[in-house]
């Protein structure tokens, strides 16, 4: 840990000034003159189109509105220091100051607030100021406070693993010295994922600029509720590897001077740094915010006194850099420029409603995981015997890695050996069910590795490499400690690419070992919640039930441009009923298409995964009911049409599914049978899942619990009578 600070306790440096708050009065940190009007021209602009949002949301011409207001000295230095295509951006909601300065024009960012189809950054698919530009390297920002940390951190892992791996080190889409961006507000700092991200980023010594915009609330709540001391610089200050540098950020001259410094300790690869920028906020929290509620009228005034926008152009008066009479011509120009760029932006167009769906899911053939493109034949080898599902996925893996190049795995254990020293000394863990086993020791340590303890670290890192051209490949090693991760699943993996109207996808697979039948697995190994997954939009979520169908649909995963949830059932990770031959290493199977177990005249079986053998040994019992059962395999999309074919032909149906009984995933499929296929069937439909219950430690509880073959057959019986 490094740090540059000298305080007085009120949280801001106190360094020897001119009086006006910056240093070295003749040197502005080599900043000249054109320069410095250019940092007022644009803290001017940012807060001018501030105000014109606001007018445009009175008159009722935009639907929401948030301010950057007094951040914009801290952000338009941080703007000035950095490079616009050259390093990286995780932007949040007050850094218009820091688009601004980056490349982003007027027009641009108020094509957002009108919601305009020509939207740079989401193609009015995104309230005011989320931002994203793909030509400056701005990631697409989501509403959610703190998530971007992580995705930051797996973003600056990127330059080291393709520098370091043989095929991609010759890329042009990384810089040896780039830097990561990623800011957040004070408030947000009280979010794991913030902690996460920077420990991971000091520990791997990653170039990631911390920027923490501190303007002492989080809406209402102030920032000594957050932090503990009040002061996220001493909460951090144990990080090794962790320069910190706390500042004024109403004072644009030392703001640029101390993220120059830290950028130059990121860019010399010493690790992270924080800048912690104390700013104020002028405007509410947004118009549903009235700030006169909880901040008492002395705090708004002593705020309106640290103002940049009163402040420096005083500094830039007395320092006799520019004239009151050159300053008001600057401010002319950019009111007229200002008022412009309100004028096109109100005449863009807006989105056409046919256009809503667009881009939820990839549409190239190449890209899309449901076109013919992945539907390839089988090529077995006469010398293979059957292999197991562990056997086949861990094959798909190792041939995948061997074809690209991009692909890496990581997560808990999923490695053979962190100590690489060792690795031909130890036969290796490679997961806990071993299905990543031995691709650390042929794939190398950066692109098999070993994760911390923490499952929004594996997602929310695995956005970040993906975003920028890696295909990561990632575990997480139970389902049932799936939920730290959900925010990055539902609210940023899923709607990457629909949230910057295609601009940019993040393609990661998400492994995930589900389900019980385990005999002991209890309440936290025996979970199945497939439905969480699958109501949401954007992820592709399969389940494959047999060894070849695993392979198949692991590769096609793996090369399809959607994030997947590839569910894996560990009951059938060693069974003899699903083992298979290996169907080759261009063996793919489209999503969406369901496999037919087995034909029958008299009624339909509709299910997946581990129940999928259930149902074949419940209907072996009747020699006189012919029963079908398809096996769903991908459950969004799922087959309809192979359900309604089977259906019209049988008339009868039951539908099995592990998750509980009440609003599980078969639920979805019962009612649209319901709704669609009503006059075909010749009884009601019927369900076979779990209880609404836990899964139970004990055998017993446990088989009562889950579907059986006895559930299934008592179904069979009673509606082939009906």
């Amino acid at each position: 840990m490094e740090q540059t600070k000298q305080q007085d306790g009120s949280g801001i440096d106190k360094r020897p000034t001119n009086g006006t708050g910056t240093t070295n009065p003749g040197d502005y940190y080599g900043l000249d003159t054109d320069e410095l009007m250019d940092i007022y021209r644009l803290m001017y602009l940012s807060r001018k189109l501030d105000d014109a949002e606001i007018n445009l949301k009175r008159q009722q011409k935009i639907y929401f509105q948030i301010s950057g207001a007094g951040h914009e000295a801290a952000l338009v230095a941080a703007g000035k220091v950095l490079q616009p295509g050259y390093d990286w951006f995780y932007p949040y909601y007050r850094d218009r100051a820091l688009v601004l300065t980056l490349g982003m024009t007027p027009t641009e960012v108020l094509a957002e607030a009108v919601g305009s189809s020509e939207d740079p950054n989401s193609g009015g698919r995104q309230m005011p100021c989320h931002w994203g530009h793909k030509d400056l390297n701005i990631m697409t920002q989501s509403s959610c406070t703190g998530t971007q940390m992580l995705q930051a951190a797996g973003a600056a892992e990127v330059p080291d693993i393709m520098s370091k791996v043989e095929e991609l080190k010759d890329r042009d889409d990384y810089e040896d010295d780039e830097v990561v961006f990623v800011s957040i507000g004070d408030g947000a700092t009280s979010e794991g994922e913030f902690w996460e991200a920077v420990n991971t980023a000091a520990n791997f010594k990653l170039p990631v600029l911390f920027m923490v915009e501190d303007n002492g609330y989080a809406i209402s709540v102030p920032v000594e509720v957050q932090t503990a001391g009040g002061s996220i610089s001493k909460a951090t200050s144990g990080f090794e590897n962790l320069h910190i540098t706390e500042f004024d950020g109403c004072d644009p001259v030392e703001s640029y001077g101390q993220i120059s410094e830290a950028v130059e300790y990121i860019r010399s690869g010493k690790g992270p740094a924080l800048a912690h920028a104390h700013v104020i906020r002028p405007y509410n929290h947004s118009m549903s915010d009235n700030e006169k509620d909880y901040k008492p009228e002395q705090e708004r005034e002593e705020e309106a006194a640290r103002d940049p926008l009163n402040t420096f152009p005083d500094f830039l008066v007395d320092e006799g850099l520019a004239t009151r009479d050159e300053l008001q011509e600057l401010r002319d120009d950019v009111d007229t420029r200002v008022q412009d760029a309100v004028d096109e932006a109100l005449e863009l167009p807006t989105p056409e409603p046919e256009t809503a769906l667009d881009f939820v899911y990839a549409e190239d053939d190449e890209a899309n995981p449901t076109t013919a493109h992945f539907d390839t034949e089988p090529e077995y080898s006469s010398d293979d015997g059957q292999s197991t599902m562990v056997d086949l996925l861990n094959d798909c893996l190792r041939t995948e890695m061997e074809r690209d190049p991009s692909v890496v795995i990581f997560g808990e254990d999923v490695a053979d050996v962190t100590r690489e020293e060792y690795i031909e000394d130890v036969k290796g863990k490679g997961g806990v069910f071993k299905v990543t086993h031995g691709l650390q020791k042929q794939f190398g340590g950066r692109r098999v590795f070993n994760s911390p303890l923490a499952e929004a670290n594996i997602v929310g890192r695995a956005i970040g490499m993906a975003q920028r051209g890696l295909r990561p490949v990632v575990e997480i090693q139970f389902y049932d400690y799936i939920w730290p991760a959900f925010m990055q699943l539902r609210n940023e993996l899923s709607n990457v690419r629909w949230r910057s109207n295609n601009a940019f996808s993040a393609p990661v697979v998400v492994r995930v070992p589900i389900g019980g039948y385990l005999g002991g697995g209890a309440p936290y190994h025996s979970q199945s919640g497939t439905t969480l997954f699958t109501q949401t939009p954007g992820l592709r979520v399969v389940m494959p039930s047999t060894a070849e169908d695993a392979a198949g649909m692991l590769r096609t995963a793996i090369r399809c441009d959607d994030p997947v949830m590839f569910l894996e059932h560990k009951h059938l990770y060693r069974q003899q009923h699903n083992k298979g031959n290996n169907p080759g290493d261009n063996y793919m199977i489209p999503f969406g298409k369901a496999r037919t177990v087995q034909e029958g005249d008299d009624l339909t079986i509709i299910t997946y995964g581990a129940l999928v053998e259930r149902a074949r040994r419940a209907a072996k019992r009747f020699d006189n009911i012919s029963v079908e059962i398809i096996d769903l395999r991908s459950l969004n999309p799922y087959d309809w049409d192979a359900i309604s074919h089977s259906v019209k032909k049988n008339n009868k149906v039951i539908v099995g599914y592990e998750d509980n009984s009440s609003w599980g995933f078969g639920t979805e499929i019962a009612t649209r049978i319901s709704d669609e296929l009503f006059e075909y069937l010749d009884g009601p439909i019927q369900r076979v899942a779990s209880m609404d219950s836990f899964v139970a430690y004990h055998p017993d509880l446990e088989e009562e619990i889950l579907p059986g073959i006895d559930d299934f057959a008592e179904k069979i019986e009673w509606l082939a009578k009906y």
